[in-house]
């Protein structure tokens, strides 16, 4: 059951509204960037709450969850694409996730183009990639104030992954197809890698040990060796390679594949394309929960979220999101 709330923006965070929280548990979070909503998920039931972004001319295109799994965090991007000219957003939108409301905003003072938000499993910190910036913003989640920035040395940091321990982080940079290693404790840029013409994505291996980025010029996929901070090798992909994750195994990398509607299941140990798994239309980004059993592929012209079987290597099910579904978060 799908339901759409429509709420003003709060700057408390509780019940004094009287409203009784909603269970987070399984919770599925979708950025919809055609409808400028939030879709709240229960994976279990199926029930569908929506929260409205609430800022006009603008959406977010990517979302987190909080430590705790109580919030959720919504860069809004502005109104355009990574590299184009437009609206440059300068806020990030706190949503409740009990209340299912937004009750806070970090305003970033100027326009900055806020777009991955990631919250470290070690330190429990909020980083945002702020792209015109040249940098990575470093938040308090219990105050929501600005502590640092994390400089990357690099234009478009559009997209960030941080090692296990919270020590590195590696950045893609779309327009100079390079990635940034971060030095995140001592706040400054360790290297940066080239890699090619253009790049989109970035994920980590669970051991730390290799960073995975897509060339947008060629339909292949960049392993970088963290060690040696150089690209060791290519994987070559059925199309241009997108979002991608690995699963908790740490066996395979999944691929989204936006041109053939599929996402391409790697073989990280052959680094080599295993199979292919048909989705809904224009596969964007993947999210792989705790237990590792589900993969959720959200499909952003199809406005549905593929929940694919781990094991059977199919989709299970197609879930409905909304209008331009893109960004995901998980709350356990």
């Amino acid at each position: 059951m799908k339901k759409s709330l429509v709420l003003p923006v709060l700057f408390a965070v509780g019940c004094a509204s009287g409203m009784a929280p909603a269970s987070i548990a399984q919770t599925l979070l979708v950025a919809n960037q055609g409808d400028r909503t939030v879709s709240v998920i229960n994976t279990k039931t199926g029930d569908e709450d929506t929260v409205a972004e609430g800022i006009e001319g603008q959406w977010g295109h990517e979302i987190a969850v909080s430590k705790d799994g109580h919030s959720a965090y919504l860069p809004i991007y502005g109104n355009t694409g990574v590299g184009k000219p437009g609206i440059n957003g300068q806020k990030m939108l706190v949503i409740d996730l009990g209340l299912r409301t937004v009750t806070g905003v970090v305003n970033f003072g100027h326009g900055v183009r806020p777009h991955l938000p990631v919250v470290d499993g070690a330190s429990g910190m909020l980083y945002v990639t702020t792209e015109l910036e040249d940098a990575i913003t470093e938040i308090d989640p219990q105050t929501l104030r600005i502590v640092a920035k994390v400089p990357t040395g690099q234009k478009e940091s559009h997209m960030l992954a941080i090692s296990h321990d919270g020590k590195l982080g590696y950045t893609a940079n779309v327009g100079p197809g390079t990635v940034s290693v971060l030095d995140m404790v001592e706040r400054k840029t360790l290297a940066v890698i080239p890699v090619a013409g253009d790049v989109q994505r970035i994920a980590i291996s669970r051991d730390d040990r290799l960073v995975f980025t897509s060339d947008q010029t060629s339909p292949r996929l960049a392993v970088i060796d963290t060690a040696e901070r150089r690209v060791e090798s290519w994987v070559d992909l059925p199309g241009l390679g997108y979002g991608s994750a690995v699963t908790p195994d740490g066996r395979w990398l999944l691929v989204a594949i936006p041109s053939k509607d599929e996402v391409a299941v790697v073989d990280l140990a052959e680094m080599k394309v295993a199979r292919t798994v048909a989705v809904a239309a224009d596969p964007q980004e993947i999210l792989v929960p705790p237990g590792g059993r589900v993969a959720y592929v959200s499909c952003m012209t199809a406005g549905k979220v593929a929940a694919i079987d781990l094991e059977q290597w199919k989709v299970q099910k197609l879930i409905d999101a909304g209008k331009g579904a893109d960004g995901m978060g998980w709350a356990p």
